[in-house]
This record gives C-alpha cells, structure tokens and sequence, in this order.
C-alpha cells in the first residue's frame, strides 16, 4: 500500500476520533457528565467501551507475543477475561456496584469507596495508588502502541510515541468520559473486524485448516528453543510442565494476575456507574463476552501459529527470527498479512491502545482532580472539571516519561502488575462493599495498606524478575531475591499480597465497629 493511501486511512480515522471527542465535549457540561456520562449511556456503547478498555495493545502486541513464545496455554486467560472479567463482573459486581454508585451519587471508584465505608482516608489511598501506580500500566500500552506505528511505518520510535500520545490527549483532555466512550465504541468495531478477518485470512496463508494447523503446532515441539525448554516449555499446544518456572509465570503471573485483576480496574468499574438501569448493565454481557472471544481468542491463537509461518518463511520459529517478544506480532502481521490489511491492523491496534489509554488517563485525572483535590478542596467543585482535565495532563506526561524507562519484553508483565496490585488492594475492601456489611472502616483501611505493601515487597525482594531488574535486594542483602528457595522466586506478588490482604480486612473488621453509611 503506497504511502499516500496509508494517510488517507490514518487522516480518515483520526477525524473519527475527532468528531467523536467533540461530540463529547459538546455533551459534556457537569462534572457528572465528565466523570460518568450523567448516567444515561447507551448500554451497548457501555459495553463496547468496556471490552476495548479491557482489550489494549498490551493484550494484543504483549500477550500475543508470549503466545508465540509459549504456546496456547495463554487461552486460558482468555476464558478468565470473559468468565471473570464480565459475567461475574458485570452480574455479580457491577448490577450492585450500579445501585450504590447512584444512591452514594459518586462517580469514581475512589469516591465510592470513600463514601460507603464514611472514609475520606480511604478514598485519597485509593485515588493514590492509582495515581502512582497506573501510569506504569499507561506506559506498557503506550509501547505496544508505538512499537507497532514503528513496524508498520517504519518511522522513529520517539516520534511515534509522540504523535501517538499527542492525539490520545486531545480528545480525552476535552471530551471527559463521553468523548473517551463514544471513540472507544468506534475502536471496538474496528478491533472486532480486523481480528474477525484475522482469524480467516490466518489459515489461508498457512494453507492449513484448523485442526491440521493445530496437528502441525504440535509436531513442531521438538523445535522449542533450548533456554525455553530449560523453563519447562513442552510445546506451543501444551501447558508448561507444573511447577516449572514458565508455569508460574503463565498461570501465577499472567493468567491469574491478570484474569482476577481486571475485577477490580477502577477504570472498567465506573463504565457500571454511567448506565441509567439494571436491565441496560444486562444487556451488555453478550455483547462482552462475544468481543472478547473474538479479539483475544483470536491474537493467542494467531500468536502460536505464528511459529508455523516463520518456520515456513525463515527456517526457525518465532521467538529465533525476532529476539524482542514485544515486536513478533507486528513483524508477523508486516510479514504474513496483505499489504492493505497491514495499514487496517494498525488501526486496529491504535484503536486497542486508544481506547485503553484514554480511560487510563480519564481514571488517573479523576483520581487527582476530583478524589484528592476535591476532598481537600471542596469550595472549588464549580471548577472541577477543569482541575480534572489538568490531572489528565499530568497523567499523561508522566506515563509519556515512563515509557522511555521501560526494558524490552515488559508489556505482557506490566500489565500484570498493575493488575495484581489492584486485586491485592482493592479487590477485598471492593467486594465487602457489595456483600459483606460487617467490614468496617478500619478493616478496608488495614486491608488497602496491607494488600498495597506486600505487593511492593514481594515486587522488590520476592519476585525474581523484578527484584533482579531493580536491583535494590541486591544492594541490601547481597542476592537478586530474598528467599532463593524454589518455587518462591517464581511465585507471582498477587499469592502472597492477597490473600493477607483479606486476612487483614477480615481480622480488623471482626475487632472493630462498623462506621458505613446506612443504604
């Protein structure tokens, strides 16, 4: 495809988004509107935006690469994200959270929290830890984003992350929630299209069907690259073997980490709070579960047959022709795809990263404009919005610093971090909320410090891959972890940091008197 053509289909869809976000911004005159859409959201544009949330280019770009790297095992996060992260999320978590958010009338995660445990501590630890810990999860999509304009284009990485950022912040920065819903509804089209053709157009340039192509990955396993088989690595169509160190990655870090995680994402629970009823949240389960199936389904399955086209095309799998895990996806798709089908994936992955990235940085503005200053500031509501749309600022030119810090092969793991962080933090104290009426105050209180804190230890003494990048064990101590005794350096942060978490909200609020708000 020329280059020309290439602009017209970057220029028409940047103009997409345009409209949109001003659409959003026209309809955007409350802090309400701002933060929750004034709770009149069309369900299915609910819905759409919550997938392409969940859906960013770390899914795709990270999380493909590690299919291609280690296999279909990786599809089982799949079944998580749409099990856990919207059946039980959207019936069991948001029809609940739904009701208290409009009865509290709050509008972000922090602020019902806060309020339904009478707790403004709570609600500014929260709006915090998001503020401090989010932007690394902004950062990873902001590489996978930039990292496939790079492929594609073959441009300069720093100027793709420019531009890439600079359009993200403009219709964010002026449309609030509306302009980030309505463009995330677009996105999720496009996403749902192009991995819809993916899946078809991957056999015919295999020349294979699906089972012979499955039968063909799984004749391939004696190909697995020694230092993976060291890991435990058994094939692309086999789990690692239990126990090994690529089995505590996979299933500990990545698939639980992640597939528990998502439960509590502060920016996917307030897509609960910007509908008007119980029966419009319901309607947007089939419309959940169905594009993750597709988008994520289809990139861990395309990722580990990728191994069949480089074997064909290069002579060596995967992980052998292209050494940065991050970048197999992208050369696979440059290489693999039609010419014009690799200008529509680019879309397709700005589009995954777009819609993931505003709401990141519409959560992390939020939590610093309306849960921190706001709480301290509250003569200044009449203002709010524009504080607000200061916070996303802000948000946004330091994660923009973040990824320019970040090492290769990080985009898979740092989103589990980030996610593994919020479901040791936040998940108990969440869950009690809709459940549980004897937590009180000073468990969640105990439980957010505790799940908080053990997450950071384990990451900087437990876990070896962080500990070892860090380095701070090592100055301290003299060793890469704390406790060298395998499996423990394999372990992932969220089995130690929640579980004591929820022994700390449980055992304070059973010694404690409850405070909450009468609802």
């Amino acid at each position: 495809m020329s280059t020309f053509s290439l602009g017209l289909i970057v220029i028409a869809y940047l103009l997409s988004l345009a409209y949109l976000g001003f659409l959003g911004y026209k309809k955007t005159t409350t802090a309400s509107d701002y933060l929750v859409g004034g709770r009149q959201m069309n369900p299915i544009v609910m819905a759409l935006s919550y997938g392409a949330t969940f859906i960013s280019a770390s899914a795709i770009v990270g999380f493909g690469g590690v299919a291609a790297a280690f296999g279909m095992g990786i599809q089982w996060l799949c079944f998580l994200n749409m099990f856990v992260g919207v059946v039980i999320a959207f019936i069991f978590f948001g029809l609940r959270t739904r009701r208290l958010g409009a009865r509290l009338n709050v509008s972000t995660f922090p602020q019902l929290m806060g309020r339904y445990y009478r707790s403004r501590g709570i609600q500014v630890f929260i709006a915090a830890v998001i503020f401090l810990g989010m932007p690394l999860y902004a950062a990873v999509v902001m590489k996978g984003g930039a990292v496939f304009i790079e492929e594609i284009f073959r441009i300069d990485f720093n100027i793709s992350l420019l531009i890439f950022t600079l359009v993200i912040a403009a219709y964010v920065i002026a449309g609030g929630i509306k302009g980030v819903m309505y463009t995330d509804a677009l996105q999720a089209v496009i996403m749902f299209c192009c991995m819809a053709f993916l899946i078809f157009s991957l056999f015919r340039t295999l020349g294979m069907g699906f089972t012979e192509a499955n039968q063909a990955l799984t004749d391939i396993a004696p190909l697995v690259p020694e230092k993976y088989k060291a890991l435990g690595h058994q094939g692309w169509t086999a789990m690692p073997v239990a126990g090994s160190p690529q089995w505590y990655t996979l299933v500990t870090s990545l698939i639980l980490g992640v597939g528990i995680g998502c439960l509590a994402q502060p920016q996917l629970v307030v897509r609960f709070m910007t509908v008007e009823s119980d029966k419009q949240l319901k309607r947007g389960v089939f419309i959940g579960c169905l594009f993750l199936i597709i988008t994520v389904g289809v990139i861990y399955h395309a990722g580990a047959l990728s191994n069949l086209f480089f074997l064909k095309t290069e002579g060596a799998v995967a992980t052998e022709v292209i050494g940065d895990i991050d970048k197999i996806i992208p050369a696979f798709i440059n290489n693999a795809m039609p010419e014009w089908f690799s200008a529509v994936f680019m879309l397709c992955i700005l589009s995954a990263s777009m819609s993931t990235l505003s709401s990141q940085f519409h959560t992390m503005g939020s939590a610093t404009g309306s849960d921190i200053y706001g709480t301290y500031k509250p003569r200044s509501r009449g203002r709010m919005t524009n504080v607000i749309r200061l916070g996303v600022l802000f948000a946004i030119l330091v994660s923009y610093i973040i990824c320019y810090m970040l090492p290769n092969d990080i985009i898979a793991r740092g989103t589990s971090i980030f996610m593994g962080i919020c479901a040791a933090a936040f998940l108990p104290g969440y869950f009690c909320a809709l459940y549980w009426k004897r937590a009180t105050r000073q468990g969640v209180l105990a439980s957010l410090w505790t799940g908080t804190l053990a997450s950071v230890f384990a990451l900087v003494f437990l876990h070896q891959k962080e500990s070892a990048a860090l380095g701070i064990c090592k100055a301290i101590f003299g060793r890469a972890v704390l406790i060298e005794t395998y499996p423990f350096p394999m372990v992932d942060p969220i089995l130690f940091a929640l579980p004591l978490s929820i022994l700390a909200l449980v055992g304070v609020s059973l010694v404690t008197t409850s405070s909450k708000t009468n609802i």
